[in-house]
């Protein structure tokens, strides 16, 4: 018994030491990623929203920035915030697993750095968590997973499909930082109808132009994508996207979102994958 008890004591405490190792070399790549973030940022543009440059915007776009703005509100140039959620690691199937996440997004120049943790078996979390990075830095969109943060699950970086995945969501996540959806802040808006409206983003050699859903309150309430790249690699294919976003409350003096939801359209139904919850939110403004 007692050789038994020692011998579990000494397994434990490598697991714990790995552990701890790993969240060391996590957050030592996490520091690296954010340099480049703000390695890419461009000077903020000059002035305050002014109401008057929406007056020329399709009707449901003038309605979502009268709800969520004031006018002489100070531009976003960076929001930083947490979620906690759960997130589908199945692709087929469901496997909902716990998270929690920080995350920086950067307004000119376009990019975000997610970093999030999710505890694979909620019950050993410290032995058991998947570290996450999802990125778009300059024109890169990087996916790199590793249990632990030290034993590599997946790792994809690059442009093309990659990189315009995660611009598309950047770009879905802008309810978040509305400013940033502003004309003046680079998006140009078209009408469809008297609820929705096509946006368009362009970065660099990408260009996107995402739909995006309003309710009678003027609030966005989801913005679709025709297709997506779901999958790395050989396993990729473009399936289309949905991300909705709900219970709007009041932030720095912005209506913002603090519910969102991800889903596949796939041929079967909508695949939800990812609900996570804001519970943390702080802007840095245009001086």
């Amino acid at each position: 018994m007692g050789w038994t008890t020692l011998g579990i004591g000494l397994l434990v405490a490598a697991a714990a030491g790995l552990a701890a190792f790993g969240r060391s070399r996590w957050a030592g790549a996490t520091q690296e990623q954010l340099a480049l973030l703000e390695a890419a940022r461009l000077p903020a543009l000059a002035g305050l929203y002014d109401a008057r440059e929406i007056d020329v915007l399709p009707g449901p776009v003038q309605r979502y920035f009268r709800a969520v703005l004031k006018d002489g509100q100070p531009f976003i140039t960076v929001a930083t915030f947490e979620l906690s959620g759960t997130i589908n690691m199945s692709a087929t199937g469901e496997s909902w697993k716990p998270f929690t996440s920080w995350q920086r997004a950067v307004v000119h120049h376009p990019g975000f750095l997610w970093n999030g943790r999710v505890a694979m078996l909620p019950g050993l979390a410290a032995l058991s968590t998947a570290t996450v990075h999802d990125s778009y830095i300059a024109g890169t969109g990087t996916l790199h997973a590793a249990l632990l943060g030290l034993f590599t699950v997946a790792d994809v970086q690059g442009g093309g499909e990659i990189a315009r995945g995660e611009l598309m969501r950047y770009f879905a996540e802008m309810a978040w930082y509305p400013t940033a959806l502003l004309p003046s802040q680079g998006v140009r808006w078209e009408a469809v109808d008297d609820s929705s409206a096509n946006a368009t983003l362009v970065d660099g050699p990408i260009s996107l132009t995402l739909l995006f859903q309003f309710d009678p309150a003027g609030f966005i309430t989801s913005v679709h994508a025709d297709a997506r790249g779901s999958g790395v690699g050989k396993d990729m294919v473009m399936l289309p996207w949905d991300c909705s976003v709900s219970n709007y409350q009041l932030r720095y003096g912005m209506m913002v979102p603090t519910r969102g939801e991800a889903a596949w359209l796939r041929l079967e139904g909508r695949k939800s994958y990812f609900v996570g919850d804001l519970t943390s939110l702080v802007y840095e403004f245009q001086t």
